[in-house]
């Protein structure tokens, strides 16, 4: 599938796995008018060539004890390639950093932490975060409540574009 455009149906398969990855194959077939062999191909098609990352629980974090959520800016000394590299790797190892994404502009990182309790991120903060090689500068937000949070992307847009192009 690499390099071969999604049909109307794959971007179907994709849009209600987004919503329900747990359903079965059977119900996936049936909201997008195919059989079920063709439709587990597809769906195993898209996964070998990435379009599906992985399939996940949206869990609470609340509900399991991670009562604060942080966004922290992060300014590195030196932006060398191989200095992104170990920052990132570095996140990667840090199990309250829950994202990570490198920046264009004024601040060379944001991470998106989560942490049981304000005393356990000052933790981080203090002892990890603001000593790790290379940083510079670290600005962080307390998000105070969450108004949005939709994970993927919205196919009505893709479809909307898709028909404009004339290529649906």
């Amino acid at each position: 599938m690499a390099g071969h455009k999604l049909d109307e149906i794959d971007r179907q398969i994709l849009a209600e796995l987004q919503a329900d990855g747990r359903m079965t194959n059977v119900e996936l077939a049936r909201r997008v008018g195919i059989s079920a062999p063709p439709c587990l191909r597809r769906v195993r098609a898209l996964e070998e060539a990435g379009f599906i990352n992985g399939y996940h629980a949206d869990v609470d974090a609340r509900l399991l004890g991670f009562e604060v959520q942080v966004f922290a800016m992060v300014g590195l000394q030196s932006q060398a390639e191989a200095d992104l590299s170990a920052f990132e790797a570095l996140c990667r190892d840090w199990p309250l950093v829950r994202e990570c994404h490198m920046l264009n502009g004024e601040v060379d990182f944001v991470l998106k932490c989560v942490a049981p309790d304000l005393s356990s991120f000052q933790s981080f903060l203090t002892e990890k975060l603001t000593t790790a090689e290379n940083v510079g500068s670290v600005k962080t937000s307390l998000v105070i409540r969450v108004a949005k949070d939709t994970p993927g992307v919205p196919f009505d847009v893709l479809e909307t574009r898709v028909m404009a192009a004339g290529t649906g």
